[in-house]
């Protein structure tokens, strides 16, 4: 039998890999074109859990209090409702989190009229000081220009990373490998299909006389080109006398793709830390029903990140505006979460032992004036 594999050249620790047809591995490069597009719009669960997050994060209602002066306590609650021309407070916190969980960075642009935009992590540079200890200032490119931006006029939210000083890393990047096989799954279930629904084989030569190696690499390349891969997968080989066709692959039963998904698209889920049950992923639920699954989501990973995010902008618009400012999320209006609050409130309002003063305070509510 031939040995029909070919060997590609890739560089490990730039790129992740997939699986093509009978080819040998190769890479989905390491990039945010590469990422974005393989993960977020080809992949239907990543999509899904980035807009699940994204979307309720965005939903949260939030407001800038605890500003001595109302009229600037009203300034900043008007760019929280409106960050620029172009975007209500909704899409801008849809896009500071899609940036996040795509890239693992949101760099949120603030000029001189305090109009807040996301700008497009691939497009950012990180500048550091001298030393290397220190962002410097930023770096915004775009095709052959190259705009100079200080350090005080970009929030940069990162997610941890423990191989990079300056750049976070994503919950979509450790997904990418099931991300990966997912893609190649179903690039390989609809080729098969329209092709016919022929499943592969082998090569067997039947004359007594051995082929030449120039003969040898003739057929790998002809049977290369032609036959391999996924979108090859299934095509009708056309032979000449002393070779024969010798169907060995499985069919797609047989190789259990259904299953194979299934258990790829939960690996995907938990990245994201997204209940399957909330994704449509077949199988059982280690949840309830959908309503235990949902609050788990919202205390599990949104309500940490949303915190997250909180408490950065915070700190950079009490930097910005030299007082103390907060940025707060008002989560009695969470339906998801609301059961969880009302058990609280039932064990507060029973608690005998506490004042009523110290109820309001447990809830987040100012004491009773007089």
């Amino acid at each position: 039998m031939l040995n029909l594999l070919k060997h590609f050249n890739a560089k490990k620790e730039d790129c992740f890999f997939a699986y093509q047809g009978i080819s040998s591995p190769q890479w989905t490069p390491y990039r945010y074109e590469a990422l974005s597009e393989e993960g977020f719009q080809k992949n239907v669960f990543a999509f899904r859990a980035i807009n699940l997050i994204s979307k309720s994060i965005s939903s949260i209602p939030a407001a800038i209090r605890n500003c001595d002066n109302l009229t600037e306590n009203d300034f900043l609650n008007k760019i929280l409702k409106r960050p620029n021309e172009f975007q209500t407070r909704n899409s801008f916190f849809e896009h500071v989190v899609n940036y996040l969980l795509i890239s693992g960075n949101t760099f949120v642009y603030c000029d001189n009229e305090y109009n807040l935009r996301c700008l497009r992590t691939d497009r950012v540079q990180i500048v550091p000081n001298q030393s290397k200890t220190a962002v410097k200032s930023y770096a915004y490119c775009v095709d052959a220009s190259k705009l100079s931006i200080e350090k005080e006029n970009i929030l940069h939210l990162k997610l941890f990373n423990p191989l990079n000083d300056w750049y976070g890393f994503s919950p979509l990047q450790a997904a990418f490998r099931a991300i990966d096989q997912y893609n190649e799954m179903s690039n390989h279930n609809l080729a098969i299909l329209q092709n016919g629904g022929r499943p592969s084989g082998c090569l067997m030569v039947k004359n007594t006389e051995n082929l030449t190696e120039e003969q040898r690499r003739q057929l790998r390349s002809d049977i290369q080109e032609a036959y391999s891969g996924a979108l090859n997968a299934g095509k009708v080989m056309i032979l000449e006398g002393g070779l024969e066709w010798q169907e060995m692959g499985l069919s797609p039963k047989d190789l259990d793709f259904d299953a194979g998904k299934n258990i790829t698209a939960r690996e995907i889920a938990q990245a994201f830390g997204v209940p399957p049950i909330l994704m449509g992923i077949q199988g059982d639920s280690a949840f309830a029903n959908y309503k235990e699954a949902r609050l788990h989501f919202w205390e599990d990973t949104v309500l940490p990140l949303a915190e997250f995010i909180r408490l950065e902008f915070s700190s950079w618009l009490s930097s910005k505006f030299g007082k103390q400012v907060e940025m707060t999320f008002d989560l009695e209006g969470v339906h998801a979460i609301m059961s969880r609050r009302e058990s609280l409130w039932n064990k507060i309002s029973n608690a005998d032992f506490l004042t009523i003063d110290e109820k309001r305070e447990i809830l987040g509510y100012p004491p009773m004036k007089g």
